[in-house]
């Protein structure tokens, strides 16, 4: 197994898990919550076979990366991904992040300049801003943000097996996964700690990162579902396309939060063109 040892600014020292196939253009792919690099299988190898070198990473508190009391900010998870990139000595990556992790892409350019970025993707992310408030009603309500912690407390096990119906888009008259995928997404979600993933929840929840979006500064692909039921289109999707200039907006009809699986032929392919170009 692969590990960087990256140091927080409070002195934590954290051993991050990586995976690093194929030659080529580099992508790095940052998982959501509350998976780990494996999630990204169906893309590492279209991707490689595409001929690009992928490196996916468990992000810090996930996976087998250490799983440290503190450090779930966003500000230190972008953190973590310099370390990943300067380690690597990676040059003219491409950052794709899913969900959660299109923040640490989002965070990264305005924190550390986007440093050997040359593209950005966000796939079904909570970038710019996740919540409701006055002025971002199309947000998530703060109680249902409660209510998710509330129930992780109660029963974690039970909350993620639930969450991943949802993440699908599963209900009586639509099954787009299988019962093994809920199944291994709630193995790889219990690898986490309780502490990491109530204190990531509240990062991706309660983040307002629209100050920030406007720092990337290369060419960016965001990509949506518009019947996403976890991350809502209106205050994510559309939103970070709109704050990015230039970005080219896909919306994929139809698809819930977890389209890496249920849309995975043509995100691969949307992925493969955009980084060819």
């Amino acid at each position: 197994m692969k590990f960087i040892k990256t140091t927080s600014q409070d002195g934590t020292e954290v051993n991050l898990h990586y995976q690093d196939l194929g030659s080529g253009t580099p992508v790095v792919l940052i998982h959501g919550w509350p998976l780990d690099h494996q999630m990204w299988d169906y893309q590492i190898a279209a991707l490689t076979d595409a001929g690009y070198r992928c490196i996916a990473y468990d992000r810090r508190g996930f996976g087998k990366s250490d799983k440290p009391l503190t450090g779930y900010d966003y500000d230190t998870l972008a953190d973590d991904l310099k370390a990943i990139i300067e380690e690597l000595q990676l040059e003219n990556a491409i950052l794709v992040g899913f969900s959660m992790g299109g923040g640490e892409v989002v965070k990264y350019f305005s924190r550390h300049g986007g440093a050997g970025v040359s593209k950005a993707v966000l796939i079904s992310s909570i970038a710019p801003f996740m919540l409701q408030t006055d002025d971002n009603p199309e947000g998530v309500p703060q109680d249902k943000i409660d209510e998710i912690a509330s129930s992780i407390q109660a029963d974690r096990a039970g909350f993620l097996g639930d969450f991943g119906k949802q993440f699908y888009g599963v209900s009586l008259l639509n099954k787009p996964v299988s019962d093994q995928i809920l199944t291994n997404d709630l193995v790889l979600a219990m690898q986490a700690t309780l502490k990491s993933t109530l204190a990531c929840a509240t990062s991706f929840s309660s983040t307002d990162l629209r100050g920030d979006i406007s720092a990337i500064n290369v060419p960016t692909l965001v990509i949506h579902g518009d019947n996403d039921q976890t991350v809502p289109i209106k205050a994510t999707g559309e939103q970070a396309a709109a704050m990015i200039p230039g970005a080219e907006y896909i919306i994929y009809e139809g698809e819930p939060h977890g389209l890496f699986i249920t849309s995975k032929d043509q995100l691969n392919a949307d992925l493969i063109n955009f980084i060819g170009r």
